[in-house]
């Protein structure tokens, strides 16, 4: 995935509000950009971060500006949480995702389950259908370059129901999985915050005995493209 603009550099002042960040451009100018991200963003909305916004391409939207990439220790970590299914999407039409290869169809955003759209449904005439959830992972705690990536950030009630879903997909013959898509390059392995979120913790777990898929792909990052580039191991 390309940004169609390119992006422009700042420092983050703060972040709040959930979907506010105020950013201090290169010029010293303060001006205030959307936060496509409604989780807590721990470790990386800290003051004087440097980051990266898009602008916006209507004229007429309020904030003219999208934080898209923040820099902590070295490192560019994607914080949008709008990219993900379409990176997924593009990596799985590429065969980029080999274990999601082979289907004839890619469909965003389609309903299921009680009052749920899943993120992608792959589908060929001779073979069940597969529903594809896809979860943004940034977060990761410790300076040690063997620290794994974490999700959730925050607790996500949501999450929970998808699993459940998912798991019910399942049982109805269908295939299903969750890709959780790491937009950070700086980690070997992932694992989920059980401390942070007990209750996704155990869904995911019996989810996974349900017969629920496990993938977890991280992302190669500049300030020009994010892409999906390989799988990393699942610390269970």
């Amino acid at each position: 995935m390309k940004f169609p603009a390119p992006l422009i550099p700042g420092v983050l002042r703060r972040r709040y509000k959930r979907f506010l960040a105020d950013v201090e451009l290169t010029g010293g100018e303060i001006v205030t950009a959307h936060c496509p991200n409604s989780g807590s963003m721990m470790g990386v909305s800290a003051p004087g971060l440097p980051v990266w916004l898009s602008p916006a391409n209507n004229p007429k939207r309020r904030l003219g500006y999208t934080l898209e990439l923040v820099r902590v220790d070295g490192q560019l970590v994607g914080v949008n949480t709008g990219h993900p299914n379409r990176l997924v999407a593009e990596a799985v039409g590429s065969g980029a995702i080999s274990e999601l290869a082979g289907y004839e169809t890619i469909r965003r955003e389609v309903r299921y389950g009680r009052n749920s759209r899943i993120d992608l449904l792959l589908e060929k005439v001779d073979r069940p259908d597969c529903y594809v959830e896809v979860k943004n992972v940034h977060m990761k705690r410790g300076d040690s370059p063997d620290a794994p990536a974490e999700f959730p950030d925050a607790v996500t009630a949501r999450g929970a129901k998808h699993l459940v879903e998912l798991s019910d997909m399942v049982q109805a013959g269908a295939r299903a999985v969750t890709v959780f898509l790491v937009q950070r390059e700086d980690c070997a392995s992932f694992r989920i915050a059980e401390d942070i979120d007990p209750t996704y913790a155990t869904g995911l777990a019996r989810a996974m005995d349900a017969g629920v898929e496990i993938l977890v792909y991280r992302c190669a990052l500049s300030v020009d493209q994010i892409a999906v580039s390989s799988r990393i191991a699942l610390e269970l």
